[in-house]
Protein backbone atom coordinates (compact mmCIF):
# COMPACT_ATOMS: atom_id res chain seq x y z
CA UNK A 1 0.00 0.00 0.00
CA UNK A 2 2.95 2.20 0.98
CA UNK A 3 4.29 1.98 -3.00
CA UNK A 4 0.66 3.13 -4.13
CA UNK A 5 0.75 6.38 -1.86
CA UNK A 6 3.85 7.57 -2.92
CA UNK A 7 2.39 6.98 -6.38
CA UNK A 8 -0.77 9.43 -5.61
CA UNK A 9 2.00 11.70 -3.82
CA UNK A 10 3.84 11.69 -7.34
CA UNK A 11 0.76 12.68 -9.28
CA UNK A 12 0.21 15.45 -6.76
CA UNK A 13 3.88 17.05 -6.23
CA UNK A 14 4.32 16.35 -10.20
CA UNK A 15 2.03 19.34 -11.67
CA UNK A 16 2.77 21.45 -8.65
CA UNK A 17 6.66 20.95 -9.17
CA UNK A 18 6.16 21.85 -13.59
CA UNK A 19 4.22 24.78 -12.30
CA UNK A 20 6.65 26.20 -9.74
CA UNK A 21 9.44 25.13 -12.38
CA UNK A 22 7.87 27.67 -14.95
CA UNK A 23 7.35 30.18 -12.41
CA UNK A 24 10.97 30.38 -11.80
CA UNK A 25 11.38 30.97 -15.71
CA UNK A 26 9.02 33.67 -15.93
CA UNK A 27 11.07 35.49 -12.91
CA UNK A 28 14.58 34.70 -14.83
CA UNK A 29 13.75 35.05 -18.51
CA UNK A 30 15.29 38.69 -20.03
CA UNK A 31 12.43 38.59 -21.73
CA UNK A 32 9.86 38.58 -19.14
CA UNK A 33 8.66 41.68 -17.18
CA UNK A 34 8.57 39.65 -14.20
CA UNK A 35 12.15 38.96 -13.85
CA UNK A 36 12.96 43.13 -13.45
CA UNK A 37 10.70 43.43 -10.64
CA UNK A 38 12.11 43.99 -7.14
CA UNK A 39 12.00 40.65 -5.52
CA UNK A 40 12.03 38.30 -9.17
CA UNK A 41 15.46 36.75 -7.69
CA UNK A 42 13.67 35.69 -4.42
CA UNK A 43 10.56 34.34 -5.94
CA UNK A 44 12.77 32.91 -9.10
CA UNK A 45 14.88 31.07 -6.25
CA UNK A 46 11.96 30.14 -4.09
CA UNK A 47 10.31 28.22 -7.22
CA UNK A 48 13.07 26.97 -8.28
CA UNK A 49 13.70 25.26 -5.15
CA UNK A 50 9.95 23.74 -4.84
CA UNK A 51 10.52 22.97 -8.39
CA UNK A 52 13.69 20.36 -7.67
CA UNK A 53 11.78 18.97 -4.50
CA UNK A 54 8.95 17.99 -6.16
CA UNK A 55 9.79 16.55 -9.02
CA UNK A 56 10.65 12.93 -10.84
CA UNK A 57 14.52 12.42 -11.06
CA UNK A 58 15.16 9.89 -14.07
CA UNK A 59 18.04 8.13 -14.56
CA UNK A 60 20.83 10.25 -16.18
CA UNK A 61 23.23 9.53 -18.81
CA UNK A 62 26.76 8.84 -18.51
CA UNK A 63 27.50 11.85 -20.85
CA UNK A 64 31.12 10.79 -21.74
CA UNK A 65 31.46 11.16 -25.83
CA UNK A 66 35.24 11.89 -25.31
CA UNK A 67 38.47 11.34 -23.67
CA UNK A 68 42.37 12.20 -23.86
CA UNK A 69 44.50 9.42 -25.40
CA UNK A 70 48.24 10.44 -25.63
CA UNK A 71 47.47 14.26 -26.28
CA UNK A 72 44.64 13.22 -28.83
CA UNK A 73 41.26 13.71 -28.48
CA UNK A 74 39.27 10.26 -29.32
CA UNK A 75 35.35 9.96 -29.67
CA UNK A 76 33.12 7.68 -26.90
CA UNK A 77 30.69 5.69 -28.07
CA UNK A 78 28.72 3.60 -25.59
CA UNK A 79 27.57 -0.14 -26.65
CA UNK A 80 25.70 -3.02 -25.29
CA UNK A 81 27.99 -6.38 -25.95
CA UNK A 82 25.85 -8.30 -23.25
CA UNK A 83 21.66 -7.88 -22.28
CA UNK A 84 20.06 -9.87 -19.33
CA UNK A 85 16.62 -8.98 -18.00
CA UNK A 86 18.23 -7.00 -15.01
CA UNK A 87 21.52 -6.03 -16.34
CA UNK A 88 23.36 -4.85 -19.33
CA UNK A 89 26.74 -4.24 -20.19
CA UNK A 90 28.12 -1.11 -21.77
CA UNK A 91 31.42 -0.98 -23.96
CA UNK A 92 32.42 2.66 -23.62
CA UNK A 93 34.23 2.25 -27.30
CA UNK A 94 37.17 4.39 -28.47
CA UNK A 95 36.79 5.24 -31.43
CA UNK A 96 40.06 6.15 -32.69
CA UNK A 97 41.24 8.15 -35.39
CA UNK A 98 43.11 6.75 -38.39
CA UNK A 99 46.08 8.60 -38.00
CA UNK A 100 46.56 7.17 -34.64
CA UNK A 101 47.51 3.49 -33.72
CA UNK A 102 45.03 1.87 -31.46
CA UNK A 103 46.83 0.81 -28.12
CA UNK A 104 46.99 -2.57 -26.79
CA UNK A 105 45.18 -1.30 -23.30
CA UNK A 106 43.98 -4.09 -20.97
CA UNK A 107 40.36 -4.62 -20.25
CA UNK A 108 38.52 -3.89 -17.34
CA UNK A 109 35.11 -4.94 -16.42
CA UNK A 110 33.34 -2.05 -13.78
CA UNK A 111 30.85 -3.69 -11.66
CA UNK A 112 28.87 -1.31 -10.62
CA UNK A 113 26.93 -1.11 -7.26
CA UNK A 114 23.19 -2.17 -7.45
CA UNK A 115 21.92 -0.83 -4.26
CA UNK A 116 19.65 1.93 -5.05
CA UNK A 117 21.38 5.10 -7.45
CA UNK A 118 22.15 3.69 -11.06
CA UNK A 119 25.51 2.92 -12.59
CA UNK A 120 26.30 6.53 -13.78
CA UNK A 121 26.84 7.44 -10.17
CA UNK A 122 30.27 6.23 -11.18
CA UNK A 123 30.36 8.53 -13.98
CA UNK A 124 33.99 9.73 -12.54
CA UNK A 125 35.03 6.73 -12.06
CA UNK A 126 34.35 5.67 -15.39
CA UNK A 127 36.01 9.21 -17.00
CA UNK A 128 39.52 8.72 -15.31
CA UNK A 129 39.47 4.97 -16.98
CA UNK A 130 38.72 4.85 -20.42
CA UNK A 131 41.83 7.04 -21.27
CA UNK A 132 43.95 3.73 -20.36
CA UNK A 133 41.44 0.70 -20.50
CA UNK A 134 38.64 -1.10 -22.21
CA UNK A 135 36.26 -0.35 -20.25
CA UNK A 136 33.16 -2.21 -19.73
CA UNK A 137 30.39 -2.11 -17.48
CA UNK A 138 27.66 -3.37 -15.44
CA UNK A 139 24.41 -0.89 -16.02
CA UNK A 140 21.81 -2.58 -14.07
CA UNK A 141 17.91 -2.13 -14.42
CA UNK A 142 15.06 -0.97 -12.04
CA UNK A 143 13.33 -3.81 -10.92
CA UNK A 144 9.89 -2.13 -11.07
CA UNK A 145 10.81 -2.00 -15.38
CA UNK A 146 11.32 -5.65 -15.41
CA UNK A 147 8.11 -7.56 -16.27
CA UNK A 148 7.36 -10.42 -13.73
CA UNK A 149 7.13 -12.86 -15.88
CA UNK A 150 11.00 -12.69 -16.58
CA UNK A 151 11.10 -14.43 -13.18
CA UNK A 152 12.79 -13.48 -9.76
CA UNK A 153 16.38 -12.20 -9.33
CA UNK A 154 18.42 -13.69 -5.88
CA UNK A 155 21.60 -12.91 -5.03
CA UNK A 156 22.77 -16.34 -6.47
CA UNK A 157 21.28 -14.76 -9.66
CA UNK A 158 23.65 -11.81 -9.64
CA UNK A 159 26.37 -13.84 -9.30
CA UNK A 160 25.42 -16.09 -12.63
CA UNK A 161 25.45 -12.94 -14.44
CA UNK A 162 29.04 -11.91 -13.13
CA UNK A 163 30.02 -15.17 -14.03
CA UNK A 164 28.76 -15.21 -17.49
CA UNK A 165 30.07 -11.80 -18.23
CA UNK A 166 33.61 -12.43 -17.03
CA UNK A 167 33.16 -15.40 -19.43
CA UNK A 168 32.32 -13.16 -22.14
CA UNK A 169 34.70 -10.67 -22.09
CA UNK A 170 37.75 -13.28 -21.16
CA UNK A 171 40.70 -13.67 -21.97
CA UNK A 172 42.80 -11.53 -20.30
CA UNK A 173 39.91 -9.12 -18.69
CA UNK A 174 40.16 -7.14 -15.20
CA UNK A 175 37.31 -7.02 -12.43
CA UNK A 176 36.48 -4.30 -10.52
CA UNK A 177 33.88 -4.01 -8.09
CA UNK A 178 32.99 -0.43 -6.19
CA UNK A 179 30.87 -1.17 -2.43
CA UNK A 180 28.07 -3.88 -2.81
CA UNK A 181 29.02 -5.79 -5.51
CA UNK A 182 32.21 -6.74 -4.06
CA UNK A 183 30.86 -9.98 -2.34
CA UNK A 184 28.92 -11.22 -5.19
CA UNK A 185 32.25 -10.50 -7.48
CA UNK A 186 34.19 -12.48 -5.22
CA UNK A 187 31.87 -15.12 -5.01
CA UNK A 188 31.51 -15.47 -8.78
CA UNK A 189 35.48 -15.32 -9.49
CA UNK A 190 36.10 -17.57 -6.27
CA UNK A 191 33.76 -20.63 -8.02
CA UNK A 192 34.97 -19.83 -11.17
CA UNK A 193 38.32 -20.92 -9.59
CA UNK A 194 36.99 -23.83 -8.11
CA UNK A 195 35.97 -25.15 -11.01
CA UNK A 196 39.33 -24.38 -13.05
CA UNK A 197 37.57 -21.97 -15.36
CA UNK A 198 40.27 -21.02 -17.60
CA UNK A 199 38.33 -17.51 -18.24
CA UNK A 200 39.71 -16.73 -14.66
CA UNK A 201 40.84 -12.59 -14.35
CA UNK A 202 43.75 -11.18 -14.62
CA UNK A 203 43.62 -9.00 -11.42
CA UNK A 204 41.02 -8.54 -9.10
CA UNK A 205 39.78 -4.76 -7.35
CA UNK A 206 37.85 -4.40 -4.24
CA UNK A 207 36.65 -1.30 -3.23
CA UNK A 208 35.00 -0.15 -0.25
CA UNK A 209 32.86 -3.43 -0.10
CA UNK A 210 30.81 -5.40 2.62
CA UNK A 211 33.54 -8.39 2.63
CA UNK A 212 33.08 -9.09 6.08
CA UNK A 213 30.99 -6.05 8.49
CA UNK A 214 31.69 -7.71 11.19
CA UNK A 215 34.71 -5.70 11.22
CA UNK A 216 34.43 -1.74 12.17
CA UNK A 217 30.45 -1.93 11.85
CA UNK A 218 29.06 1.16 10.78
CA UNK A 219 25.30 2.71 11.01
CA UNK A 220 24.27 0.69 7.39
CA UNK A 221 25.67 -2.70 9.12
CA UNK A 222 23.98 -1.87 12.30
CA UNK A 223 20.57 -1.04 10.72
CA UNK A 224 20.75 -4.36 9.13
CA UNK A 225 21.73 -6.25 11.85
CA UNK A 226 19.50 -4.85 14.85
CA UNK A 227 16.53 -5.65 12.87
CA UNK A 228 15.50 -9.72 12.44
CA UNK A 229 15.41 -10.96 8.84
CA UNK A 230 11.25 -10.89 9.21
CA UNK A 231 11.21 -7.13 9.72
CA UNK A 232 12.61 -6.67 6.52
CA UNK A 233 10.59 -8.82 4.67
CA UNK A 234 7.68 -7.40 5.88
CA UNK A 235 8.02 -4.05 6.10
CA UNK A 236 10.40 -2.95 3.26
CA UNK A 237 9.08 -5.01 0.51
CA UNK A 238 6.31 -3.67 -1.69
CA UNK A 239 4.45 -4.48 -4.32
CA UNK A 240 5.20 -2.51 -7.81
CA UNK A 241 1.96 -0.68 -8.76
CA UNK A 242 0.08 -1.22 -11.91
CA UNK A 243 1.29 1.70 -13.93
CA UNK A 244 4.90 0.05 -14.02
CA UNK A 245 5.97 -3.31 -16.52
CA UNK A 246 6.70 -4.83 -13.37
CA UNK A 247 3.81 -4.65 -12.07
CA UNK A 248 2.88 -7.12 -8.94
CA UNK A 249 6.64 -7.77 -8.62
CA UNK A 250 8.33 -7.61 -5.11
CA UNK A 251 10.51 -5.11 -4.50
CA UNK A 252 12.52 -3.15 -1.87
CA UNK A 253 11.51 0.68 -3.22
CA UNK A 254 14.08 3.56 -4.57
CA UNK A 255 12.46 5.80 -2.53
CA UNK A 256 12.44 4.44 0.44
CA UNK A 257 16.52 3.84 -0.45
CA UNK A 258 16.24 7.54 -1.07
CA UNK A 259 14.72 8.07 2.58
CA UNK A 260 17.64 5.92 4.17
CA UNK A 261 20.02 8.17 2.05
CA UNK A 262 18.59 11.50 3.48
CA UNK A 263 18.09 10.22 6.84
CA UNK A 264 21.96 9.48 7.11
CA UNK A 265 22.64 13.11 7.15
CA UNK A 266 19.71 15.41 7.07
CA UNK A 267 21.30 18.61 8.58
CA UNK A 268 23.34 18.26 5.10
CA UNK A 269 21.30 18.11 2.86
CA UNK A 270 19.13 20.86 3.99
CA UNK A 271 22.46 22.86 4.21
CA UNK A 272 22.88 22.49 0.59
CA UNK A 273 19.53 23.22 -0.62
CA UNK A 274 19.92 26.39 1.52
CA UNK A 275 22.86 27.08 0.30
CA UNK A 276 21.58 26.32 -3.02
CA UNK A 277 18.73 29.11 -2.41
CA UNK A 278 21.22 31.33 -1.42
CA UNK A 279 23.34 31.07 -4.74
CA UNK A 280 20.86 31.22 -7.30
CA UNK A 281 19.71 35.01 -5.43
CA UNK A 282 23.54 35.94 -5.70
CA UNK A 283 23.54 34.91 -9.28
CA UNK A 284 26.18 32.19 -8.81
CA UNK A 285 25.15 29.77 -11.41
CA UNK A 286 27.91 27.98 -11.63
CA UNK A 287 27.59 27.00 -7.79
CA UNK A 288 23.95 25.86 -8.79
CA UNK A 289 24.75 23.88 -11.47
CA UNK A 290 26.99 21.96 -9.43
CA UNK A 291 24.26 21.41 -6.97
CA UNK A 292 21.95 20.22 -9.75
CA UNK A 293 24.44 18.32 -11.13
CA UNK A 294 24.84 16.12 -8.10
CA UNK A 295 21.15 16.18 -7.15
CA UNK A 296 20.13 14.97 -10.48
CA UNK A 297 22.17 12.21 -9.63
CA UNK A 298 21.88 11.35 -5.78
CA UNK A 299 17.99 11.94 -6.26
CA UNK A 300 17.90 9.39 -9.22
CA UNK A 301 17.19 5.83 -7.45
CA UNK A 302 15.77 2.83 -8.77
CA UNK A 303 13.64 -0.49 -7.27
CA UNK A 304 15.62 -3.60 -5.97
CA UNK A 305 13.96 -6.73 -6.52
CA UNK A 306 12.76 -7.90 -3.38
CA UNK A 307 14.55 -11.54 -3.07
CA UNK A 308 18.45 -9.33 -4.45
CA UNK A 309 17.70 -7.36 -1.05
CA UNK A 310 16.69 -10.02 1.45
CA UNK A 311 19.31 -12.20 0.66
CA UNK A 312 21.48 -9.74 1.16
CA UNK A 313 20.61 -8.81 4.28
CA UNK A 314 20.80 -12.15 5.37
CA UNK A 315 24.19 -13.70 3.94
CA UNK A 316 26.44 -10.33 4.21
CA UNK A 317 25.24 -8.28 6.88
CA UNK A 318 23.20 -10.79 9.55
CA UNK A 319 24.80 -14.37 8.77
CA UNK A 320 28.34 -13.64 7.40
CA UNK A 321 28.66 -16.54 5.44
CA UNK A 322 31.37 -15.64 3.27
CA UNK A 323 33.90 -14.43 6.04
CA UNK A 324 32.78 -17.71 7.93
CA UNK A 325 33.22 -19.84 4.70
CA UNK A 326 29.83 -20.97 5.12
CA UNK A 327 28.18 -19.31 1.76
CA UNK A 328 26.81 -21.99 -0.97
CA UNK A 329 25.61 -20.58 -4.80
CA UNK A 330 23.37 -22.90 -6.32
CA UNK A 331 24.68 -26.00 -3.92
CA UNK A 332 28.37 -25.55 -4.70
CA UNK A 333 30.88 -23.60 -1.65
CA UNK A 334 32.69 -20.91 -2.23
CA UNK A 335 35.72 -21.07 -1.98
CA UNK A 336 37.50 -17.66 -2.40
CA UNK A 337 41.23 -19.95 -1.21
CA UNK A 338 40.75 -21.07 -4.39
CA UNK A 339 41.73 -18.56 -6.54
CA UNK A 340 45.37 -18.81 -7.41
CA UNK A 341 46.07 -17.29 -10.89
CA UNK A 342 44.69 -13.81 -10.32
CA UNK A 343 46.19 -10.58 -8.48
CA UNK A 344 44.11 -8.56 -5.60
CA UNK A 345 44.01 -5.20 -4.81
CA UNK A 346 41.92 -3.47 -2.12
CA UNK A 347 41.13 0.06 -1.95
CA UNK A 348 39.33 1.54 1.44
CA UNK A 349 39.01 5.01 2.68
CA UNK A 350 39.53 6.24 5.96
CA UNK A 351 37.33 7.68 6.85
CA UNK A 352 34.14 5.60 5.11
CA UNK A 353 30.72 5.78 7.06
CA UNK A 354 29.34 3.03 4.95
CA UNK A 355 31.74 -0.18 4.49
CA UNK A 356 34.44 0.75 7.60
CA UNK A 357 37.73 0.40 7.15
CA UNK A 358 38.57 -3.03 7.48
CA UNK A 359 35.72 -4.99 5.70
CA UNK A 360 37.54 -5.05 2.36
CA UNK A 361 40.75 -5.86 3.61
CA UNK A 362 39.60 -8.89 4.99
CA UNK A 363 39.49 -10.21 1.11
CA UNK A 364 43.24 -10.63 1.56
CA UNK A 365 42.49 -13.47 4.85
CA UNK A 366 40.03 -15.09 2.43
CA UNK A 367 42.15 -15.20 -0.68
CA UNK A 368 44.92 -17.49 0.60
CA UNK A 369 45.95 -18.87 -2.46
CA UNK A 370 46.99 -15.68 -3.95
CA UNK A 371 50.66 -15.07 -3.47
CA UNK A 372 51.37 -12.27 -1.43
CA UNK A 373 53.24 -10.33 -3.88
CA UNK A 374 50.12 -10.29 -6.16
CA UNK A 375 48.12 -8.85 -2.79
CA UNK A 376 48.37 -5.12 -2.29
CA UNK A 377 46.24 -2.39 -0.15
CA UNK A 378 45.28 0.88 -0.33
CA UNK A 379 44.03 2.96 2.72
CA UNK A 380 42.86 6.59 0.76
CA UNK A 381 43.81 9.52 3.91
CA UNK A 382 40.58 11.53 4.49
CA UNK A 383 38.35 9.60 1.93
CA UNK A 384 35.01 9.27 2.78
CA UNK A 385 33.42 6.11 0.39
CA UNK A 386 32.44 8.28 -2.72
CA UNK A 387 35.96 10.03 -2.47
CA UNK A 388 37.41 6.42 -3.38
CA UNK A 389 36.28 6.47 -6.68
CA UNK A 390 35.22 9.83 -7.60
CA UNK A 391 36.74 13.54 -6.95
CA UNK A 392 39.95 14.76 -6.60
CA UNK A 393 41.38 11.67 -4.55
CA UNK A 394 40.09 8.86 -6.55
CA UNK A 395 41.72 10.79 -10.02
CA UNK A 396 45.03 11.66 -8.27
CA UNK A 397 45.38 8.91 -6.33
CA UNK A 398 43.44 5.89 -6.46
CA UNK A 399 43.04 5.76 -10.31
CA UNK A 400 46.86 5.62 -11.01
CA UNK A 401 47.31 3.44 -8.94
CA UNK A 402 44.70 0.88 -10.17
CA UNK A 403 46.05 1.46 -13.70
CA UNK A 404 49.57 0.96 -12.64
CA UNK A 405 48.27 -2.54 -10.46
CA UNK A 406 46.71 -3.85 -13.59
CA UNK A 407 49.79 -3.10 -16.09
CA UNK A 408 52.29 -4.76 -13.17
CA UNK A 409 50.02 -8.11 -13.36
Amino acid sequence: MLYQLHEIQRSILHPLSHIAGTSAQFYTSPYSPLSYTPFSKRLAATFDLVHRIGKEYQKPAFGITETIVHDTAVPIVERIVAEKPFCKVIHFERQFPEFVSRPNDPKLLLVAPLSGHHATLLRDTVRALVPNHEVYITDWIDARMVPLKLGPFHLDDYVDYIRDFITLLSPDLNVMSVCQPTVPVLAAISLMASENNPAYPRSIIMMGGPIDTRKSPTSVNDLATKKPYEWFKNHVIYTVPYKYPGYLRKVYPGFLQHAGFVAMNPDRHLTSHYDYYLQLIKGDGESADAHRTFYDEYNAVLDLAGEFYLDTIRVVFQEHLLPKGEWTVRGKPVRPQDITKSALLTVEGELDDISGPGQTQAAHDLCTGIPAHRQEDLVVPRAGHYGIFSGRRWREQVAPKIAAFIRSH
